[in-house]
């Protein structure tokens, strides 16, 4: 449980110092927010200063391949409702950015912290979090991230003896198998809308059988656990059976199902759901995303999907045709430079949609485009594509670093 004493050895606080005086330096050169590069800083200075920080705090990891960012968010509205808390909320989810994050928050008696899925193992080790989040698998960074079942056998490994609380979607049989090795799990009933990932059995290889909303292996009997949380409509149930509604600013299903994780991770720390709901209210975007800005005289509605299950979660909130959309793909670095994902999307949800095509790797996507029957235009940039849209509110839907291109173009 927090306390407070100091946990900061004299090499501990000049790691500190040393890692927020090169974010400074990073900040005033105008290259980004500077908490990797000072936390990388801080961690060859000293290598135990993850462990250190996260000493005198409770603290809940929050994993996924899709909804982490804004799943932290709304943990950490929660449970500011029990005490100060300290959280990466913009997303540097790396062990730099997160020891970061945890340098800036002396006086926080809660960690909640978004964790990179290939890193969740180790940062649990050095963390000891009381509760981690697990939301879901999916593909992604086709070029580097492991395969997903191989993901959630590291997650399975890594999480076997943990003592923290597990709150886990009961909707995914991968996040479920990763999770069973855990003495400690609290099933939610989150919704799985993408399956594509897992048709076979993550513990036996068998094909899995999906009657309505259950799923099983009919070979080993691998099967869904029964939830005590669920998401019914807009409501979460408890494991009391009582229906709390959900009020979000948020859009969408996928939002919902962040929230009904998010109750559930609060309740492990005594914040009841009701509490719990009431303070995700005041989430209105989470890095951005979501944010609706105004660009030369129209309203522009920022929105991310980094992979095929991001990408169906945002059509399924966009506003109906014939609203115009903007798309923009990138494959840089962080994105992975691995397009071929663009063809487990199904574009023609978009039918009806007037849709410009921009970004680093338009051309990749109007090929996806004409496969799929869309009509489309292909755009130099941004403000040509803003030019061309007709009349109406536009849906801007981005990958990671497009994503972070139209917020320096719009200047949010």
């Amino acid at each position: 449980m927090a306390g407070n004493s100091d946990p900061l050895t004299p090499r501990a606080k000049i790691a500190v110092t040393a890692g927020k005086a090169v974010a400074a330096a990073s900040r005033a050169a105008g290259r980004g927010s500077g908490s990797v590069i000072g936390g990388r800083v801080a961690l060859k200075l000293d290598p135990d200063l993850l462990a250190r920080l996260a000493q005198n705090l409770d603290v809940v990891l929050v994993s996924a391949t899709n909804g982490k960012t804004t799943t932290t968010r709304l943990i950490a509205e929660a449970l500011r409702a029990a005490g100060p808390v300290v959280s990466n909320a913009l997303g540097a989810n790396m062990p730099a950015g997160i020891t970061s994050a945890l340098a800036g928050g002396s006086e926080a008696r809660y960690g909640v912290i978004e964790v990179d899925e290939k890193y969740l193992a180790g940062v649990a080790r050095d963390t000891d979090p009381k509760c981690i989040a697990l939301l879901n698998l999916s593909r992604d960074q086709l070029d580097r991230a492991a395969e997903t079942r191989m993901l959630a056998e590291n997650w399975r490994e890594g999480l076997a003896g943990s003592k923290a609380v597990i709150v886990a979607n009961a909707d995914d049989p991968l996040v479920v198998w990763a999770a069973s090795s855990s003495a400690n799990v609290i099933w939610v009933a989150a919704g799985q809308m993408w399956k594509d990932d897992a048709w076979s059995c993550p513990s036996c290889g068998g094909v899995m059988q999906r009657p309505g909303d259950d799923w099983f292996c009919g070979e080993c009997g691998f099967r869904r656990p029964t939830p005590s949380w669920a998401l019914s409509g807009d409501h979460v149930l408890d494991p009391h059976g009582s229906a709390w509604p959900i009020h979000l600013q948020l859009p969408g299903r996928a939002n919902k199902a962040n929230a009904a994780s998010s109750a559930a991770v609060a309740a492990v720390f005594g914040v009841p759901p009701q509490v719990a709901l009431e303070r995700m209210y005041q989430v209105q975007a989470v890095a951005g995303r979501y944010d609706v800005v105004q660009f030369q005289g129209r309203d522009l509605r920022l929105l991310l999907a980094k992979n095929p299950a991001g990408w169906l979660e945002t059509f399924s909130l966009i506003d109906p045709p014939p609203t115009p959309v903007i798309l923009s793909v990138n494959a840089r670095g962080a994105d992975g430079t691995d397009t071929s994902w663009l063809w487990d999307v199904d574009y023609t949800r978009l039918t009806g949609h007037p849709i410009c095509v921009i970004g680093d790797r338009k051309l990749d996507l109007a090929v996806r485009l004409e496969v799929a029957n869309q009509q489309f235009q292909v755009c130099e940039n941004l403000d040509q594509a803003v030019q061309l849209c007709p009349p109406g509110r536009i849906e801007v839907i981005a990958n990671y670093t497009a994503f972070q291109d139209l917020r320096r173009r719009v200047g949010n």
